[in-house]
């Protein structure tokens, strides 16, 4: 059984943090192999964006990345909090032990920022949130990243996007990378994404 820590900050957003557990969980129960997902949260409680609150199965200080197959990170909002926490440096060092042992991670949208922020980022290829102005993609680019305009870009073994509208597809590539392709074009069709139009905007860098 693979196991996935979704990592739940304060602010994060609600419908990328669904996207994981939801495609997932159907993978659990539809796919080739069940998958166990570990939310975890800096704090036994946490207001997600737009009030929602979330029990943690785990506190970040408790973890090991060896105790996991991937990491996921969704985005979130600057007006909830998300950065005071995503940007710790109890984030940090836990996004760096899962880099250190080439695990995968996947980040929506302004998931990356953090991801950034830890340094694993630098001189490799990302992307973020890419509307309402280049700001995000300059914090990206400040923390010495390779800004690539594409919905998807994956650098060996870390994934980044541009925003919300992506967050199935993130989850689905998580999926293939923990499975495999046909694992996650069932679950795909069985859910009722084309996974055709999402495959045109990913640019990968591979090992």
């Amino acid at each position: 059984m693979k196991r996935v820590l979704l990592l739940v900050p304060r602010g994060a957003e609600v419908y990328e943090t669904a996207a994981f557990l939801d495609v997932l969980g159907w993978a659990s129960l539809e796919g080739a192999e069940p998958i166990e997902v570990v939310t975890a949260g800096l704090t036994p409680e946490v207001r997600c964006s737009f009030g929602l609150r979330v029990l943690p199965d785990a506190l970040v200080r408790n973890l090991r990345a060896a105790d996991f197959d991937a990491l996921a990170l969704p985005g979130g909002f600057e007006e909830f909090g998300y950065y005071e926490e995503a940007c710790s440096s109890a984030v940090g060092e836990l996004v760096r032990s899962f880099d250190r042992e080439a695990k995968p991670i996947a980040t929506i949208c302004v998931g990356a920022l953090p991801v950034a922020r830890s340094g694993v980022l630098a001189g490799r290829r990302a992307t973020t949130y890419c509307r309402g102005g280049s700001r995000r993609r300059d914090q990206l680019a400040a923390e010495g990243v390779e800004v690539v305009d594409d919905e998807l870009v994956r650098d060996r073994n870390i994934v980044t996007s541009t925003g919300p509208g992506t967050a199935v597809e993130v989850a689905l590539t998580l999926l293939e990378t923990l499975t495999d392709r046909a694992n996650a074009e069932l679950v795909a069709q069985l859910m009722g994404f084309d996974r055709r139009c999402a495959s045109a905007g990913l640019s990968a860098r591979l090992p």
